[in-house]
């Protein structure tokens, strides 16, 4: 891999009682799943390449440009995260503007932006609604119509589905595997079902305890028979 769109060179951090140490290479234009045991350290690698957290030692590249000191908004990262984070006093059209700007001064090309990121997540027609007025699903479609209007190439998500049933999830999936195919993102999702990686990414990488242990192509890890740990994981 010559140029990844995310490397992370002995990357260090601390916490409560494990040393995290993560080296990992991603190809611009990959859909890495990230699976491993609960407090494996997986929110935390990926807290670490949006700028989050801050690492004890070791580098961050994004997109050959060292980011290790870089605050968040710095970075051209969106995190998509489980709890969607969506103000619930705003309606739907102004929850995705603050994307573009947290003083919500748009232009009429911004509201273009807008209008075109909600009809790709399929929810134009409820730029007026709150956000306690609509489903789990239809709020983590305004979070990602949020992260759309943003345009950075790396969109990194949290567990985002977690709280959804198994058919919204997978519909998810397909949206947010659609939106990566259209726009050549690169895409890191984090989640404790393995079959999510199964049917949406092209990679997966295994965590275990603080450690990148294994990352190949998604079906190839998943027959992977040589870690221990890994085996595990699967079968519990």
């Amino acid at each position: 891999m010559t140029n990844p769109a995310i490397k992370l060179s002995d990357v260090s951090f601390d916490y409560e009682d494990m040393a995290m140490r993560f080296d990992l290479a991603v190809a611009p234009g990959d859909f890495l799943a990230i699976i491993g045991p609960s407090g494996s350290g997986k929110t935390t690698l990926l807290n670490l390449i949006a700028g989050f957290e801050t690492p004890a030692g070791g580098h961050i590249e994004l997109d050959g440009l060292d980011v290790t000191a870089l605050p968040p908004g710095m970075r051209p990262v969106t995190m998509l995260f489980q709890d969607h984070n969506l103000f619930a006093h705003l309606d739907v059209k102004t929850n995705v503007g603050l994307g573009i700007s947290p003083a919500l001064k748009l232009t009429a090309a911004d509201h273009e932006r807008i209008a075109s990121a909600l009809n790709r997540v399929g929810l134009t027609g409820f730029e007026r609604r709150l956000p306690g007025q609509l489903s789990g699903g239809e709020r983590q479609r305004v979070a990602l119509a949020r992260a759309l209007v943003r345009d950075k190439p790396v969109l990194l998500l949290d567990e985002p589905f977690a709280a959804l049933g198994p058919a919204l999830r997978r519909e998810m999936l397909d949206l947010v595997a659609e939106i990566h195919r259209e726009r050549a993102m690169t895409v890191l999702i984090v989640t404790h079902q393995p079959e999510d990686a199964r049917h949406a990414a092209t990679r997966t990488a295994f965590v275990n305890r603080g450690r990148v242990l294994a990352m190949d192509e998604t079906e190839a890890l998943f027959t992977t028979a040589n870690i221990p740990e890994l085996a595990g994981y699967l079968i519990g």
